[in-house]
């Protein structure tokens, strides 16, 4: 669990992490150098989930050795399959990492929405419903594992 006050912003506290792949944990299909370790920190404090279309066959392969729940999306619907899902966990409990369309929504609704900017670049959409924005995705394992540099970012 991750609790963390940001003053003039909320009180959060988070038992479950979401995150796309494609773009955010990958490019290409591959993993980020650096993602699977962080994974392997972050899944002792939050629940770890994957949601992504997997336009590349490579999500369930690639993170097969980590305590992640990996749910294959929809290609054609993918921005409400990730609303349901995280509805079903909780969005007062729940932070998502995206960067893409299909994003968007899980960004604006959970608790925290965090856009990467990684070499797939990020969507306007995902962009302006996001709480944060950060330039890579070992930034964001940074900010979930130690929330002082959260509560910089947001405080007012």
């Amino acid at each position: 669990m991750i609790e963390v006050d940001i003053p003039s912003f909320r009180s959060i506290t988070i038992e479950n992490v979401i995150f796309d792949y494609n773009g955010t944990l990958a490019v290409d299909g591959k993993l980020i150098n650096g993602v699977k370790e962080k994974l392997k920190e972050l899944c002792k404090k939050v629940n770890i989930y994957v949601l992504t279309a997997d336009t590349f066959g490579t999500v369930r392969e690639n993170l097969k050795d980590l305590d992640v729940k990996v749910k294959i999306i929809s290609k054609e619907n993918g921005v409400v399959d990730k609303l349901r899902f995280l509805r079903e966990l909780g969005e007062d409990r729940t932070i998502t990492v995206g960067n893409g369309n299909n994003d968007s929504l899980m960004i604006k609704e959970s608790a925290l929405g965090i856009c990467v900017l990684e070499r797939e670049g990020i969507s306007t959409k995902a962009l302006l419903n996001s709480d944060i924005v950060v330039k890579n995705i070992i930034d964001v394992f940074y900010m979930l594992l130690s929330t002082k540099r959260m509560i910089a970012t947001l405080r007012e």
